[in-house]
C-alpha cells in the first residue's frame, strides 16, 4: 500500500484553515462564521490523522475524536448563542452586535 506524504496532509490542512480563518475573517453573518470555525477545527483533525498515519500511532486518532466532541460541544453552544441573541436583538450580522448587555 502506498503512503500519502505527510506534506500533502499538511498542504490539505493548511488550505482548509485558511479558508476556516478567511470565512470568520470576512464573512459577517454568525451561522457562517460558526461553520467557518468548524472547518478550522476540521484542518486540525486532518493534520492529526496525517500525521498519525505518517507516524504508525495511535494518538493523533485520538486528539482528533477529542477535538470532534470539542466542536459538537462549541456547536451546541453556539448555536444556542445565535439564536438567543437573534430572538433579543433581531439581528444576524456580527456588525450589529455592539455590546452583549440585555
Amino acid at each position: 500500500m502506498k503512503m500519502v506524504p505527510l506534506e500533502a496532509y499538511l498542504v490539505v490542512s493548511l488550505l482548509l484553515f485558511g479558508f476556516g480563518m478567511f470565512g470568520m475573517i470576512v464573512r459577517r453573518n454568525l451561522v457562517t462564521v460558526l461553520m467557518s470555525m468548524e472547518l478550522a477545527l476540521n484542518a486540525v483533525n486532518v493534520l492529526f490523522v496525517g500525521a498519525d498515519a505518517h507516524l504508525s500511532l495511535i494518538d493523533g486518532q485520538i486528539f482528533s475524536l477529542f477535538v470532534i466532541a470539542l466542536a459538537a460541544a462549541e456547536a451546541a453552544v453556539g448555536l444556542g448563542i445565535i439564536i438567543a441573541i437573534f430572538r433579543l436583538r433581531k439581528v444576524d450580522s456580527t456588525d450589529e452586535i455592539v455590546d452583549m448587555r440585555g
